[in-house]
This record gives structure tokens, C-alpha cells and sequence, in this order.
């Protein structure tokens, strides 16, 4: 079993941390992802409990050698909207389809209690592993970006 570490807003990221890690997340998610400072908003947020339910930030291997990260914010809800939003998930190319991300998929799944939601294109080879672990397609996202 890999070695795990996870940060919240109880045991944060230092700004170094973050940095790296936005870094990380772009390159490896590269046209699944978000530009660098919409990353870094999400950890701001994952870490801090101030500006609402906070979130956790789990990665594999060691700053600034990173193997794989996840970023899942709280909602603060629950029925109707799902506790939890996997936000970013990344594995490093080179140990893509090893069983790292589903190792650490199930350690997020054990980690949290309540539902999970998460945005996957429908092109990205990683939803294959969401499947496998009970994830579902219930809704067609659709956005209004102002």
C-alpha cells in the first residue's frame, strides 16, 4: 500500500506546497484541467475552513517529486448536492495505469463519509476508473459563465 499524505485546513499546505502542486496538477491534467490560478483557488479553499467547508488534499510521493494528487472541496450539503467535489485528480504520466490512481482513489473513498461528485470529459481515459469504483453519470453539466 502506497504512502499517503493528506492536508486540510487542520494540517495545511505551506505556500511552497501549493505552488508545486498547482504546477503538478496542470501538467499532468493538461487539456482536462484549469489554468494554474483557478488551481490554486481551489487549494486556497481546500485549505482554509474561513471562506466555507474547507476541503482535503491528498498526494503520493514526496514535494517536490510528486506521483499523484486529488483535491476534493466540502460542500457543506447533502442529499440533494453530494457532500464532497473531487475537483482535480492526477497521476504522473509515467505511472499512469499501474494501479496508483485507483489505489488512491480508495483511500480518498475510505477517508470520507456521504457522496461524492465529480466533472469527468467524456474523452478522459480516467473515467473508466470511476466506473469501476460505483461512479455513475446521473446529470448532463451544463454552466453559464459570466
Amino acid at each position: 500500500m502506497k504512502n499517503f499524505k493528506v492536508f486540510s485546513p487542520a494540517e495545511r499546505l505551506s505556500d511552497l506546497q501549493k505552488d508545486v502542486l498547482a504546477d503538478f496538477l496542470v501538467k499532468e491534467l493538461g487539456e482536462f484541467g484549469d489554468q494554474k490560478k483557478d488551481v490554486v483557488s481551489c487549494l486556497e479553499y481546500a485549505m482554509t475552513s474561513e471562506k466555507g467547508p474547507g476541503g482535503l488534499v491528498i498526494t503520493a510521493g514526496e514535494f517536490p517529486l510528486l506521483e499523484a494528487a486529488l483535491v476534493v472541496n466540502h460542500t457543506g450539503m447533502a442529499g440533494y448536492i453530494p457532500e464532497h467535489i473531487l475537483v482535480y485528480f492526477a497521476v504522473s504520466e509515467n505511472l499512469r495505469g499501474k494501479g496508483l490512481g485507483q489505489e488512491m482513489m480508495k483511500f480518498l473513498l475510505g477517508k470520507l463519509p456521504g457522496g461524492i461528485a465529480l466533472h469527468v470529459e467524456p474523452n478522459n481515459p480516467a473515467i473508466h476508473l470511476y466506473e469501476k469504483l460505483g461512479f455513475t453519470n446521473k446529470y448532463l453539466e451544463m454552466r453559464l459563465s459570466r
